[in-house]
């Protein structure tokens, strides 16, 4: 939304279990905000509550009495980063959107550079992961994934992955109407847009602990492979049919020495084996197949992303209730 030559850049944060780090990111934020004042243009905070456990509310609540115009948009409980990031699209206006971590792992000091690349013409800029300070299994299982994003999925998409998106307002639609847990980064990407890569060193986490754990990882891999991608579909249908080929190789084996030699070939053993790949390959591609068409079926059913308890806009203060003093949190 541009107000009388003023542009907006909105950033959206999505919000769980970060008490400890959101004053910081609040003091870096409003640092950015001052930088860009400078080159006429206003940032739109959106923070989404994805139903934290802690006092994170709490600490928004104090930080929209120091900026009253700060966004916040609360969950009725945990829908995942990807329906919280969802709902924040809804209530962005500004003329560009930037979805932004709130662990600080990624620097909100980049912003002024996305916005160089945005007034160059970009419609799209990922900031991408050059290094980072990860446990030595999160540095494995990130190789691997993205290793399959880059196969399977969307070739050419960063090897680090991405936390920080920049992309222009005419997008808005196309997000807005992604699927559930449709991978909005890897969608971007594959729009074919016109986009600009900014490397960043992701830094190890200061505040908190991470509840981004292996379970999430593995059903997030699944979201991203199945929901994005028909060529794991593609991949067991080959599968099959190379099994087809082999049994048949089999047992016209079986044939030719029962006919001609007119003795049963001996490999029971054998056979069993085959009978037990067999049908775990069939179990595998009836699961497959059931994964998507549970999508199918999420998608006709057409259920709510996310489910909204409150939601306090530029204009909405909420009361005063033992807000907690500023900073407090990370002491």
């Amino acid at each position: 939304m541009t107000i009388a030559g003023i542009k907006t850049l909105s950033v959206i944060v999505p919000v769980y279990f970060n008490a400890e780090s959101l004053w910081e990111l609040y003091e870096r934020l409003s640092a950015v905000e001052t930088k860009i004042a400078a080159r006429n243009m206003r940032m739109e905070l959106i923070f989404i509550d994805d139903g934290s456990r802690d006092n994170s509310f709490e600490i928004l609540l104090a930080i929209k009495h120091l900026r009253p115009q700060t966004k916040i948009i609360r969950l009725t409980r945990n829908f995942g980063e990807i329906a919280a990031t969802s709902t924040g699209f809804i209530y962005a206006t500004g003329d560009c959107v930037l979805v932004l971590a709130a662990d600080l792992q990624n620097p909100p000091e980049q912003i002024p550079a996305m916005l160089d690349a945005w007034e160059e013409g970009y419609n799209i800029v990922f900031s991408y992961r050059r290094s980072r300070e990860d446990p030595f299994f999160t540095h494995l299982w990130a190789a691997f994934y993205y290793r399959l994003v880059h196969v399977l999925v969307v070739e050419g998409y960063p090897k680090g992955g991405t936390d920080s998106i920049f992309f222009d307002k005419s997008l808005l639609p196309y997000v807005r109407a992604l699927g559930r847990g449709v991978n909005y980064s890897l969608y971007l990407f594959s729009l074919g847009f016109k986009a600009k890569l900014i490397p960043y060193d992701r830094q190890e986490r200061r505040h908190g602990k991470s509840r981004w754990t292996f379970k999430k990882k593995f059903f997030y891999c699944l979201d991203t492979l199945l929901g994005f991608s028909a060529t794991p579909l593609r991949l067991v249908s080959a599968i099959g049919l190379i099994t087809l080929i082999a049994s048949l190789i089999y047992g016209m084996e079986v044939i030719f020495y029962a006919v001609h030699k007119g003795v049963e070939v001996p490999g029971f053993a054998t056979l069993a084996v085959l009978i037990s790949f067999s049908t775990g390959i069939i179990v595998m591609m009836l699961s497959m197949i059931g994964e998507y068409i549970w999508r199918i079926f999420e998608l006709v059913s057409n259920h709510p992303k996310s489910i909204i308890s409150e939601i306090l806009l530029d204009e909405d203060m909420p009361e005063i209730r033992n807000l907690p003093v500023y900073g407090e949190a990370s002491k």
